[in-house]
């Protein structure tokens, strides 16, 4: 095991700025909520700050993914996460430009990520893509952009996410350097404030850290109780990356059954015993490591849940035992990927 979790707890303080939770009187139909809660920050790499719970929107769509982050938005979430490949860009886009719009916040106080999809890795796509992106968004910069995989698909139209011919997904051979290095000119164009990936190994990682002009400030990968990436985790604390956790809650699909540990008799009393759910336990175990969970939720009950974080901690003892869970199992395989040269497993 490479962490104590007696010392767990003081890493992730180091990370998170210790700044006020509470934002001033908020205008709008906010109005009357005169200290609303809002996740603490931690320091980026180059300076930013990011908060450390966000909000998950993949397959959220149409009119659930409006509610949903017009909802969060309303709770205290300023982490808003999306990507091309969910196609929800333009919907989360008109929340935000009617909430800025009404005054009730501000755009330097919302985190944006999205992704740059797979069929843009060829370099001269880069600026296309973003800037396709940042005209669903209806915003003029992006927060935080992320190489969603280190995988390039063939480009075929912008409609055609993962074109196949008879059945095989039709990858290409661009490197992911060459993809990031394109990315990087973003950031000196000013469209993007922060770059990223996702769902990189430390190997390729360490590839990229040796490449770049500028550092990655986050790798977003699939982090849960049954999949604490320990390795990849310590790289990345140890080269100032910060890990983003998607499925957090190890349910990636409401068509998908409840983990096992949602049942287990230790949990359900530490539960008990905190006055929170198993799920509110989970994310602040995953926030004790020093992770940022984004957790997708639709309903009002959820988003509300998943943010009442901040008032609880886990002892020494808890935290060990979280540990117990880690079978290394993964939720997202990416099959139809393997074979390829930077197929990331």
């Amino acid at each position: 095991m490479f962490y104590r979790s007696a010392h767990l707890s003081v890493i992730f303080q180091q990370l998170v700025k210790r700044s006020a939770l509470f934002c001033p009187k908020i205008s709008g139909n906010m109005s009357s909520k005169t200290q609303l809660k809002l996740a603490p920050t931690v320091k980026l790499n180059n300076g930013y700050e990011m908060p450390v719970l966000g909000l998950g929107t993949y397959e959220l769509k149409k009119t659930k993914c409006e509610n949903a982050v017009r909802c969060a938005l309303d709770l205290g979430y300023r982490h808003i996460d999306t990507a091309y490949l969910y196609g929800n860009e333009a919907i989360i886009g008109k929340v935000l430009e009617e909430t800025i719009a009404s005054g009730i916040i501000k755009r330097d106080e919302i985190f944006l990520v999205t992704k740059l999809w797979d069929i843009y890795h060829e370099p001269t796509r880069v600026r296309y893509a973003c800037e396709l992106q940042l005209q669903q968004l209806g915003v003029i910069y992006i927060d935080l952009y992320l190489m969603h995989s280190p995988v390039g698909v063939k480009y075929v139209n912008d409609d055609e996410l993962m074109p196949h011919s008879e059945g095989v997904l039709q990858t290409n051979d661009v490197d992911f350097v060459d993809t990031y290095r394109a990315m990087e000119e973003l950031v000196d164009l000013g469209l993007v404030r922060s770059l990223g990936v996702s769902n990189f190994n430390s190997a390729q990682l360490e590839r990229l850290l040796q490449d770049c002009r500028i550092k990655p400030v986050t790798n977003q990968i699939e982090c849960h109780l049954q999949l604490i990436q320990w390795p990849l985790i310590e790289f990345c604390r140890a080269h100032e990356i910060v890990v983003t956790a998607y499925s957090p809650l190890g349910r990636p699909k409401p068509s998908k059954p409840l983990p096992s540990y949602y049942n287990d008799s230790e949990l359900l009393a530490m539960a008990k015993n905190h006055r929170k759910t198993i799920a509110q336990l989970v994310l602040r175990y995953l926030l004790d490591i020093g992770t940022v969970p984004i957790p997708k939720a639709a309903q009002i009950q959820h988003l509300r849940e998943n943010f009442d974080l901040f008032d609880f901690s886990l002892t020494a003892q808890e935290m060990e035992l979280f540990e117990n869970f880690n079978e290394r199992t993964r939720l997202w395989k990416f099959e139809k990927a393997k074979g390829h040269q930077h197929y990331p497993h």
